[in-house]
Parts: C-alpha cells; sequence; structure tokens
C-alpha cells in the first residue's frame, strides 16, 4: 500500500479516537448570559460603524440582550491559538482550523434542535466533513468561497486561462518576467493549489484528490512549490498587505479570496479574478462553539441569527465571500450589482474536506 498524503482525511479519521465529554448544551435560551466574545475574519461581523447600511449586530443585541465584542483574526493558526488561550465563545473557523479545534478538544458539539433557522440550512452542507464528526456536529456554516486567481487587468488584457503564470517562470504578456511579481499563499493547504496544476500538467502521475497524495504525487507537487519560490514577491497571509502589494509594489497574480479582489475592484484598482482551466480549490467557515465558552446562550443565539435571510445575505460589496443561502432566501437589499452577488444555491464547494485559509 503506499504511502498517503492526506491531512485533511486522517484528521477526520483521526477524530474516531476523540473520547472527551463534551459540555452540556444549554437546556434553554430564553435568557442570555448578556455578552458574547467572538473570534472572527475581518468584515464577517459589522456593526455599521464604518457604513451604517452594513450592520447586523445591532438589531441582534436588541433583540438577545447579548452584546456582541469581536476579536479579529488574520490567520486560521492565530484563530487556533486564540481558542487555546481561551476567553472566546465562538470562532468563524475556516476549514483548515475546525478540524485542528475538534482534534485539540477547542470546541464542542452543538444541539442543533436548540437552533431553529437549522432547519432552512441548504441540505448539500448539513454533513460537511469538516464540522461533522463521529455523527456529532460542530458548528454552524457560515461563508465559503473559491480560491481565485487574481491578476492586474493592464498586465493581462486577456484573462489567464493557467495557474502557471504564478507557478512557472514566463514572460508575462506586458513583455516583463514574472520574476517577484507573483505571490502564494503562507500555508500548508497551499499544497493542494500546487496540486491542481501538477494534476493537470503531469497526467501521468494520476492525481485524483488534490488533498490525498501519494508519497510520489507529494514530492512532485513539492518540486513544483519549489521551483517557484524563485518567483514569489511574498508568501501572503494578510488579506491588506497582499492588496496593498497588488496597488503598490508591482505584484500583478496570486492566488486570492472574493474578499481581496472586490476590495480592490470597488477601490477602482485594474483588478480581475477567473477560475484557470486546472481548477480551483475552496474554503467553507463555520461558526464553532468553546468547549468552555462562558456565554453558551448568547453563542446559540448568534448561530441562529448568522442563518437568517437577513444576515446570510447582508455583506458589504466589498466584502463579499459565499453564503449558505437558507432554502429560498435572497439577496438582501445592499447587495451591489448583480456581478457581485454569490450564486450559493449552484455553486457549493467540491470538496469533500471544506479545507482552506
Amino acid at each position: 500500500m503506499s504511502k498517503k498524503i492526506a491531512r485533511g482525511s486522517l484528521c477526520v479519521l483521526g477524530m474516531v479516537c476523540l473520547t472527551a465529554q463534551a459540555a452540556e448544551p444549554p437546556t434553554s435560551l430564553d435568557k442570555g448570559e448578556g455578552r458574547l466574545d467572538i473570534i472572527a475574519w475581518p468584515g464577517y461581523i459589522e456593526r455599521g460603524q464604518t457604513d451604517k447600511s452594513y450592520d447586523w449586530v445591532t438589531q441582534f443585541e436588541k433583540e438577545s440582550g447579548c452584546q456582541v465584542n469581536v476579536k479579529t483574526a488574520a490567520t486560521s493558526d492565530e484563530m487556533v491559538s486564540l481558542m487555546a488561550k481561551g476567553g472566546y465563545d465562538l470562532v468563524t473557523a475556516s476549514g483548515d482550523a475546525s478540524l485542528r479545534l475538534i482534534m485539540g478538544k477547542r470546541v464542542q458539539p452543538i444541539d442543533t434542535a436548540l437552533i431553529a433557522n437549522w432547519k432552512s440550512l441548504d441540505p448539500r452542507v448539513e454533513k460537511g466533513a469538516w464540522f461533522n464528526v463521529n455523527g456529532k456536529v460542530y458548528g454552524t456554516p457560515y461563508q465559503w468561497g473559491p480560491n481565485l486567481l487574481m491578476y492586474n487587468t493592464k498586465t493581462f488584457p486577456t484573462p489567464p486561462d493557467s495557474w502557471s503564470v504564478v507557478f512557472v517562470k514566463q514572460n508575462l504578456p506586458d513583455g516583463k518576467t514574472n520574476l517577484g511579481r507573483v505571490q502564494a499563499y503562507d500555508g500548508p493547504i497551499y499544497i493542494a493549489d500546487a496540486a491542481l496544476f501538477v494534476k493537470a500538467t503531469q497526467p501521468q502521475l494520476g492525481i485524483s484528490d488534490p488533498y490525498q497524495l501519494t508519497e510520489a504525487q507529494y514530492q512532485a507537487v513539492l518540486k513544483v512549490l519549489r521551483d517557484q519560490h524563485a518567483l514569489i514577491h511574498r508568501y501572503w497571509h494578510d488579506t491588506t498587505v497582499q492588496m496593498s502589494d497588488f496597488k503598490n509594489e508591482g505584484v500583478v497574480a496570486s492566488s486570492a479570496w472574493p474578499y481581496q479582489a472586490n476590495g480592490l475592484k470597488a477601490e477602482g484598482q485594474p483588478i480581475a479574478t477567473v477560475f484557470p482551466k486546472e481548477g480551483v480549490t475552496g474554503w467553507a467557515d463555520t461558526t464553532m462553539l468553546h468547549s468552555d465558552a462562558k456565554h453558551p446562550v448568547c453563542a446559540y443565539k448568534w448561530m441562529n441569527w448568522s442563518l437568517t435571510p437577513k444576515v446570510q445575505g447582508m455583506s458589504r460589496p466589498g466584502l463579499v465571500r459565499y453564503r449558505w443561502y437558507p432554502r429560498g432566501a435572497k439577496p438582501a437589499r445592499c447587495w451591489g450589482t448583480k456581478a457581485a452577488r454569490p450564486m450559493v444555491t449552484t455553486n457549493l464547494p467540491k470538496s469533500r474536506s471544506g479545507k482552506r485559509r
């Protein structure tokens, strides 16, 4: 049997061995504790402080009596670290953090019967492997999205159709080399992106799942990543820094999330995105409850609130991601142009692991 490199799959299998006693869910949500502490990605939880049109916190606080306090985190590693320190009730964990949090016993299973809006959740995501383990549900799905190829339209008058522009040394359409003008994501999960490229360019290796590689496949992917190193301007993990690099540092192509692309386009920057022919990976975020949450009632109230059409349909155009629309829900009025709206009901992530970030 060949050795497998299966980060996401091994995490799931490893969960079978967990025997820790989970905290008991609240028996009633009638009275909240008055406070809620959440770790979240930037832009995920807004109360209208920068734009009054984008506020899905104020109404929740008035109706629930729970004062929301948000600690923003820029990476999955930071979220895992903060959850380990404790003092928080919820975290909007991405797929490459959610299983770590479950395995590390930092989060507890939830009782979906206490979440009235759970019944309206898109059925295609209810059993997502990134938050369902051993028949237990470890959170509420919140947002998802693809990992796109973001590029400068002045450098690429015609959209690039391949990830080769960031993996292979070459002259770009403007006649200049891509050396020092491209970026890559700063995290082990980026191996899957490289694996998609290798799958297409080295079909003899027989890669079928970019998240589960044989030793030979893994070594081939590592070679592509090592060769790419000389091209890299920066390995990014901070979205704000990457956006600045595209504006000020001459970066013209990179993997990115819809967040950066929409933000740059909203500023009038010459930016566009494309799904290269080799395909893309994706990510899925879950609101998870800390094992030692001090405000579990408020946490359950928030998880239910996060699945309402109002919250699922509301996001600043520059911060657009993809939402898990409840059945029959429509985007809220605050959505910008049709092109900026997510199409969750028809474009669910294909990765069974929900990994990313």
